[in-house]
This record gives C-alpha cells, structure tokens and sequence, in this order.
C-alpha cells in the first residue's frame, strides 16, 4: 500500500443536521498544492456604439477553504482596439450538483477614438484543475 502525502487542517462545522461534526480542507495532495481555476467569459455592454467579447481563466486558489480569484485578460479587438478586465471575484458559491462558481463584475480600462470603459459581468464555469 503506497501511502500519499496530505496536508490540511480540520474545523469545527456547524452543519445542523448533527450536533457535533468536522470538516477537511485538503490544501495539498502528495506534495503539490491542492488548487484549481475556472474558466470565464462574456459580452461587454454596449458603450461608444460597439461591444467587446473576452474569454479567460482565472488565478489559481486553494481547494476547499473560503477564497476568491483574480483574473485578467484581454478584450477582443472592435472598433479598432480593446480593453482590459481585470480584477477578484467573489467568494464561492456552491453548486447542488458539487463544486462551485464565482461572481465577478468591473469595468474595463479606459480605451477607443473616443475614450471609454464597458461594463462586465457574469458567473465563471465550475472549477477546473
């Protein structure tokens, strides 16, 4: 039997359906830090006549403890240019069928002829290793 590292820490839940229990948070799995990313993706608004798709993964973080991620990425090029997202989500929200999603919402980075920002918003895919 081959024995596998782990590392983590234990925490008192307040899970009402027992009066006492526990929860695990893995924060590494033989050695390698336990974390995961999402994917994420969307329209901007309507600003100066045009729109801006963008597509990108986030930061990674730690699986099974609260967190947020940064992410970053680069709009698509309309109207002659694009703009910058950039910023944290919000923390976890768990779905019914296992794992979770993030909310994120920014504006972009001042960019175009005429200068502008778009707003963006949306909720990133389930987590991803």
């Amino acid at each position: 039997m081959n024995k596998v590292p782990v590392t983590g820490f234990v925490f008192h839940s307040n899970d009402s359906s027992s009066d006492h229990s526990h929860g695990l948070y893995i924060t590494s799995w033989d050695g390698r830090p336990y974390l995961h990313r999402h994917m994420f993706s969307g329209i901007t608004s309507l600003n100066d006549g045009h729109v801006h798709e963008y597509i990108g993964i986030t930061e990674p973080a730690p699986t099974g403890v609260p967190h947020v991620h940064r992410y970053h990425t680069v709009t698509s090029l309309n109207d002659g240019h694009t703009h910058i997202i950039e910023g944290a989500t919000g923390p976890a929200i768990d779905l019914p069928t296992g794992g979770h999603v993030h909310y994120f919402e920014g504006f972009t980075t001042v960019n175009g002829m005429h200068p502008h920002t778009h707003h963006y918003k949306g909720t990133t895919g389930n987590e991803v290793c």
